[in-house]
């Protein structure tokens, strides 16, 4: 796939705690691409993209290292993705309501 023109940034996360279904998964978070409320844009192999509420990620996870958020960086590169990787970005609500982008 032709890759993207336009820089996506992207912060990779390990997901910690106790949860069988997300213990050790890795996620992109992409912190410039505000959806629904108060929620970004996300990727994870098992789920594909889908919005996630930025804190609750944080909170509940650790940075990933290069080793382990290879493979879904790389899948996300077949997608035409155009990376820029941060260890922190946060997202900027600061002109959101909740509403925001729920009706168009």
């Amino acid at each position: 796939m032709e890759k993207d023109t336009n820089i996506t940034k992207v912060v990779f996360r390990k997901f910690k705690g106790t949860n069988d279904c997300t213990k050790g998964e890795i996620i992109a978070l992409f912190p410039e691409e505000l959806e629904i409320g108060f929620t970004i844009l996300s990727y994870m192999h098992l789920g594909q993209h889908a919005n996630a509420d930025y804190n609750w990620i944080i909170q509940n996870s650790k940075p990933a290292n290069e080793i382990e958020y290879a493979a879904l960086k790389s899948e996300l590169d077949d997608m035409g993705y155009n990376l820029k990787i941060y260890k922190k970005l946060r997202p900027d609500f600061s002109n959101r309501t909740y509403f925001t982008n729920m009706v168009k």
